[in-house]
């Protein structure tokens, strides 16, 4: 998508802002308003006077032969010739973008625009509205009064008609809704969240993955959705670390471009496509203290090497769209931060799209970061530092306006913000369509196709941690089996935050696939035993009592994501938490729910201890949002299952692995860690090594990228080519996997290299490839990555990227740990860029 430079009568340059001040670590030059030019604010009312006068004539004509509703025409031209004939008004309202789900109203008589909306557009203006179709705790959408799939058809046709046949421009909404692991509205598919889909190490699925949930939101009307999330999980008590793609920036941006193609296809505006929002940019994913939203400490190298590089793969697959986070970096927040949106999102990776303020954030500045002295001080930080719309309506709107009418942001500015926007709306052909089939809804949402690809998503994003003297797979011929936890049968517990609400029906829970999976005549006895969290309730007796009777016991434990409508939630939709609260559910994870500990909450490990303690087989299977400590587990227990938050069929696809139907082949995505004690312990952290503790050793009990099958891979024939030339480099790296167990397989082969010497300190080793593949049993397969300039570049002393000459050492096995091919890379000069 290329937006034209000059784009009269103002000559904006919507592509690239306004020169922005630059550099590290002075991001941004925070001016007070005593200080502003008061010649500034006289030239920028003179030219605001002119301008209105403009516009006023153009207002005049006819709404038929209005250039901007004529398709054939470039989008450029289109663009320019709306914001010719908006007021200063709507060019401010057409940057709120609304919480929606009070937009409709929902009665006996139909579905129809509520009265709250049409307000909102006659008062001010809004040219966008979010989560119009959520249903969940927060926004108090139930399956009772929220809408089905066709009624969300009809709900937001009904708001588009208003907007088009009841407004001045008939200016469509642009609708953005959740849609991190499925669109978050009632009958969507339920995916895995972004841990579990990490955990698959399949980009190609995850595009396919993406494609349905775009296919979903687009047909109720949705035209923007909100991921990936691109935020680097390094500290595992941050309670939004399921929504993350885990700790490696070159596995988060691999998932990320994924996302991004499969949301929006090869360009914005195909059918059933969306615009994809990256999420939170940036550095939202390390707080200090793992409290979400906190402050974040991080140097210029890291947040360039790790931090950056996942959002500028995605920005360079075309996404439509970046919102900001709610935290700041070396004092500066992420949504007045200039050097972040106008010099490197903009000018350095040329993002031509539009970046959205998170809900409130912008409010933040004169709130929780008290970086501005009044909400009309926050709404021009943020314009000036390139935020175009505000995810609320109330960080800009009145605040917006007041700035602009007193001079302090100039009509250059605002156009250029709105310009981004309508540039999008165009795109996506809403003026031409703004309605959709309320009649195709049946099927494009909820299919037994994108349910048969949930199960496949999930299945390849359960892990085996430990599998001991094959205690798995299952044999069928078992005649009693005991089900038993608190995560055996609760379907909220399976599906992770920003989830809908489901009927009992569509979600198949691990105990429903045990049943579907054994013969008939197999007995499958179940006790909860205990809760998440909760220990009021505890029976761990009958638990015993049942494992005491069967052949094989399975223990499902874990975390939970899952909102109820007795917690109480913050302006932000983050859970209020008070550890002092008498009710406790077993929401220990998601949004909000930030960790001290990590250990399994409640009566979880002593449930778990006096089962293991029948003496019979014991399967552990874990449900969690983030790593929890697994010690004793992995010390007592002879099979662990591990599969995060598996989704609307992962019951059926933990059952799969437990019977043998699916050889399991996820990996981790994010460590596991022994003790908080050794946090951060991410695998490529920067040299030297780590040393051991007095308690214990320094490595996590479960690390990057590790994972178990039912068969066994060797890998062996390496060889290494390198052509170099003036400009760059290239090293192609082939070797050999060969199954040599009894079973089909997929193998995750991973590629890491160290830098022996460089004139800056870099990780211990760096993922720079991976490949999911299946091999069956007996046969062989030959895997080639190619590593140039660009996967091995650093950001030199000089502060300019290099890659430096040398030696680099490639090691490639099945985790960052796991070593089975070594070999040297040696470069004979330096690269630069």
């Amino acid at each position: 998508m290329k937006i034209s430079r000059k784009v009269e009568p103002w000559n904006l340059k919507w592509a690239t802002s306004r020169p922005s001040r630059s550099g590290w670590p002075t991001m941004r030059d925070h001016i007070p308003c005593s200080n502003r030019s008061v010649v500034k604010i006289v030239k920028m009312k003179i030219k605001s006077i002119v301008l209105w006068g403009a516009m006023s004539l153009a207002l005049q004509v006819p709404a038929q032969t209005l250039p901007y509703k004529n398709s054939r025409l470039p989008i450029e031209d289109r663009v320019n010739d709306l914001i010719g004939r908006m007021t200063v008004e709507e060019k401010v309202g057409q940057l709120s973008k609304l919480l929606g789900w009070e937009m409709y109203e929902k009665d006996a008589k139909g579905i129809r625009a509520s009265q709250k909306l049409k307000d909102a557009v006659q008062q001010q203006h809004i040219g966008l509205l979010w989560a119009t179709l959520r249903a969940d705790p927060w926004t108090q959408k139930t399956l009772d009064n929220g809408l089905t799939p066709q009624e969300a058809a009809k709900a937001t046709n009904a708001i588009q008609r208003y907007m088009v046949d009841s407004t001045r421009l008939g200016i469509p909404l642009l609708l953005s809704e959740e849609a991190p692991h499925g669109h978050m509205a009632i009958g969507a598919t339920v995916f895995p969240t972004a841990i579990g889909q990490a955990s698959t190490w399949n980009p190609e699925l995850i595009e396919e993955m993406a494609r349905v949930i775009a296919r979903e939101t687009y047909a109720v009307g949705g035209k923007n959705g909100y991921g990936p999330v691109l935020d680097l999980a390094r500290d595992p008590r941050w309670s939004r670390t399921e929504e993350s793609y885990g700790e490696d920036p070159y596995l988060i941006g691999r998932m990320g471009r994924a996302m991004v193609r499969g949301f929006q296809g090869d360009q914005i505006g195909g059918t059933d496509k969306i615009i994809s929002t990256l999420k939170h940019f940036v550095a939202y994913a390390v707080p200090e203290g793992g409290h979400n939203g906190g402050s974040v400490s991080v140097g210029e190298r890291s947040l360039l090497q790790n931090f950056l590089p996942p959002f500028e793969q995605a920005v360079k697959a075309g996404a439509g769209s970046v919102m900001t986070a709610y935290n700041s970096i070396d004092g500066i927040p992420c949504s007045s931060n200039s050097w972040l949106l106008n010099e490197v999102l903009r000018k350095q990776w040329g993002f031509t799209g539009f970046v959205v303020s998170d809900l409130l954030s912008i409010s933040g500045l004169n709130g929780g970061h008290s970086t501005a002295m009044d909400a009309r001080d926050a709404a021009w930080q943020s314009m000036e530092a390139g935020l175009d719309v505000d995810l609320s309506g109330s960080g800009y709107g009145k605040n917006l306006l007041a700035a602009v009418q007193e001079g302090l942001i100039d009509q250059e500015t605002l156009d250029r913000a709105v310009a981004r926007l309508l540039y999008q709306k165009f795109a996506l052909g809403l003026f031409e369509h703004p309605y959709v089939d309320e009649q195709a809804v049946p099927k494009k949402v909820g299919t037994a196709e994108h349910r048969a690809l949930a199960r496949k998503v999930a299945q390849q994003a359960v892990i085996l941690l430990k599998n001991d003297n094959q205690t798995l797979p299952l044999r069928r011929s078992l005649k009693r089996i005991a089900v038993i936890g608190p995560n055996a049968d609760n379907i909220y517990n399976q599906l992770g935050d920003y989830t809908a609400p489901q009927p009992e029906e569509k979600v198949k829970t691990v105990l429903e696939g045990i049943r579907a999976a054994v013969p008939k005549g197999t007995q499958v006895d179940y006790v909860k035993g205990c809760a998440i969290r909760d220990t009021t309730a505890t029976d761990i007796a009958a638990a015993v009592q049942v494992a005491e009777q069967a052949d094989a016991v399975i223990v499902v434990l874990g975390g939970s994501s899952a909102r109820d409508f007795k917690t109480s939630y913050q302006a932000t939709g983050a859970a209020t938490v008070d550890s002092g609260a008498k009710a406790v559910s077993d929401m220990e994870s998601g949004e909000g729910f930030d960790r001290s500990t990590l250990d399994l909450m409640g009566d979880q490990l002593r449930l778990l201890q006096q089962v293991q303690a029948t003496g019979k087989p014991v399967v552990l299977v874990t449900i969690m949002g983030r790593p929890l400590n697994l010690n004793w587990a992995a010390a007592h227990v002879p099979a662990i299952v591990h599969a995060w938050y598996p989704g609307q069929e992962g019951g059926m696809a933990i059952a799969d692995v437990l019977f043998g139907d699916y050889n399991p082949g996820g990996r981790l995505p994010i460590s596991i860690a022994k003790s908080v004690g050794q946090l951060p312990v991410h695998y490529n952290h920067n040299k030297p090594k780590h040393h051991d503790y007095v308690e214990s050793d320094a490595k996590p009990l479960y690390p990057f990228g590790y994972g178990l099958s039912y068969t066994n891979f060797t890998y062996s024939n390496l060889q290494i080519s390198l052509s170099e030339q003036s400009e760059d480099f290239l090293a192609t790296v082939r070797f050999t996997v060969a199954n040599t167990g009894g079973r089909d397989g997929d193998e995750v082969v991973q590629l890491y290299v160290v830098d022996e010497v460089s004139s800056v300190v870099t990780p211990v080793r760096q993922l720079k490839g991976f490949k999911r593949q299946t091999i069956k049993r007996g046969a062989a397969q030959e895997f080639v990555f190619e590593l140039r300039k660009e996967d091995l570049k650093l950001w030199g002393v000089d502060r300019r990227w290099k890659t430096e000459k040398g030696a680099f050492t490639l090691l490639i096995g099945p985790s960052s740990e796991q070593v089975a091919l070594r070999g040297e890379l040696l470069l004979s000069k330096d690269y630069t860029f």
